[in-house]
């Protein structure tokens, strides 16, 4: 008979770090190899190789976890052996889509030695699910305490930042306590005295910049400190956002502003905006940079200096332009009835960029030329119908969700008879009142976050199918579109995705523009 395949998984908690080195196996981890490779023998099964993690439980980007997952799909092996349930995913959402939905059509059996999941065994179903269940309630209390020790140290006026703002550094003798950076510390003075003596945010930039002083991120990258990486060409150079967000830091006064930003979900590291009166600020937490007249001096400035749009108006090509040498986005400017798009790069320093500049009516006639030489590229409308391909993916996207909705109503009927059996559970006696009560409800609770999901999916399947039925006559499509004599706003939106723009040749006069269509 032949051996059974076993793909090891092992994954260090934070709870059990005990390395000395990065390249060293922590002894949680050489433990849990030493368990399964022992199990494994024990069985009888050959080991197909092992893969190790030391990232938590929640992280759905854990290198050799997605190896794993990459290799059962590829049916490489026969079993997926951990020490528990939970050293696979704490998260109920991928218990439910690997063990028990993907891994029985890929003939993959999941084992855990600990909690005794075992996948070949019927009647274990339940208990994996419960277990599922307590890893993500202890992920969910986890996350409220650590927002609440965060919260409590945030109000208590503890730095608790991963990175010093410029112009500081973190204490190393006091730790949530920030201490004056002298270097950068003398360019932030000298920001606000620039300022306040009337020079603009991209003339600061460019003096800054014309010196050699390297920007924020630069001069940590330089000293050796931590900095947020930006994904941003010519990242060393000071631009306008810089000395713009600068000037308004109340930070730079000794006060403490943190909770700008809050996480989406304790499953997610996206972040997003909180209102500004959820901000926690308090004063007088370390030594300031700028002096409180200096400060105010500024902020009025910057008030008086501050336009307001009347209109609500978006930009005929509002965010859809970049330069074509820096790859930055061009940046509106009117001149009287006359209205252009210019690069800023070109302004902050000498070099950086030969500065792209157009006139917005100038590209109108050139999106427009290139709409009709489209047209007239292909003698008849079949064929361009043939060769431009409008809403390619969304078949494949409809498909996936019509899987993913399958997946949750196949969730949805497991709950309702786990639900069905608990309770016969209870009447046979083998659950107590109180027991039933408490499991129930999450049961029920989940049950009903998978059945908005469905609502969700179904919405989303409606749009798509929307979406679709409005391409299948393509014909009228483009007709309308390649015949325009001007351009506006929803018809940009919908044909042109990016427009990159290179500088005006001096001798030639021509200029080299580039259209991405959505289409």
């Amino acid at each position: 008979m032949e051996k059974k395949r076993v793909a090891i998984y092992c994954r260090l908690s934070e709870e059990d770090r005990d390395k000395h080195l990065d390249t060293d196996d922590s002894m949680s981890i050489q433990n849990q190899k030493s368990m399964l490779l022992s199990h494994a023998l024990k069985q009888g099964w050959e080991v197909y190789g092992i893969y190790s993690d030391e990232l938590p439980g929640t992280s759905r980007t854990r290198p050799e976890f997605l190896k794993l997952i990459h290799d059962a799909e590829n049916r490489k092996f026969d079993i997926v052996l951990c020490k528990t349930q939970s050293r696979f995913t704490r998260e109920l959402e991928l218990v439910e889509k690997y063990i028990h939905g993907l891994f029985p059509l890929w003939g993959i059996r999941f084992v855990s030695v600990v909690d005794n999941a075992d996948t070949e065994i019927k009647g274990n179903k339940k208990s994996r699910q419960i277990n599922g269940l307590v890893n993500e309630w202890y992920l969910e209390d986890l996350s409220d305490n650590i927002r609440s020790v965060l919260t409590d140290r945030r109000k208590k006026g503890a730095h608790i930042g991963a990175f010093a703002l410029y112009g500081y550094m973190k204490d190393p003798d006091q730790k949530g306590h920030l201490i004056v950076d002298p270097e950068a510390a003398e360019v932030v003075r000298e920001v606000f005295q620039m300022f306040a003596q009337g020079m603009g945010k991209t003339a600061i930039a460019r003096v800054l910049n014309d010196r050699g002083i390297p920007n924020p991120t630069e001069y940590k990258r330089q000293k050796g400190l931590r900095y947020y990486q930006p994904k941003r060409s010519n990242s060393t150079l000071w631009k306008y956002f810089n000395i713009s967000e600068m000037l308004i830091n109340d930070m730079y006064i000794g006060n403490m502003t943190q909770g700008k930003y809050g996480s989406v979900s304790y499953k997610s590291k996206k972040n997003k905006p909180r209102p500004k009166n959820e901000w926690i600020t308090v004063e007088g937490t370390h030594e300031p940079i700028i002096d409180r007249k200096l400060w105010d001096k500024v902020q009025e400035l910057i008030q008086q200096k501050t336009k307001p749009c009347y209109t609500g108006e978006v930009g005929l090509f509002s965010r859809k332009v970049r330069c074509m040498c820096c790859g930055y986005g061009l940046s509106s400017q009117k001149n009287g009835p006359r209205h252009y798009l210019k690069c800023s790069t070109a302004y902050v320093s000498k070099g950086a960029c030969v500065g792209a500049f157009i006139s917005v009516s100038a590209l109108e006639q050139i999106v427009l030329a290139e709409l009709r030489r489209l047209s007239n590229m292909y003698l008849n409308m079949d064929e361009l119908e043939s060769k431009v391909h409008l809403n390619a993916d969304l078949t494949l996207k409809l498909e996936q969700l019509d899987q993913h909705k399958r997946l949750y109503e196949k969730k949805i009927a497991e709950y309702v008879k786990g639900l069905r059996e608990m309770y016969l559970d209870k009447v046979r006696g083998v659950l107590s009142e109180s027991d039933y009560l408490y499991m129930s409800k999450d049961f029920s609770q989940e049950k009903n976050r998978i059945e908005k999901l469905v609502d969700e999916t179904n919405q989303e399947i409606e749009k798509l199918k929307e979406r679709l039925k409005k391409s299948e006559d393509r014909r009228q499509l483009l007709e309308k579109y390649v015949n325009l004599d001007h351009l506006d706003r929803v018809t940009v939106e919908i044909l042109i995705d990016t427009i990159l723009v290179g500088k005006k040749d001096p001798v030639s006069k021509e200029q080299k523009v580039e259209i991405y269509w959505n289409f």
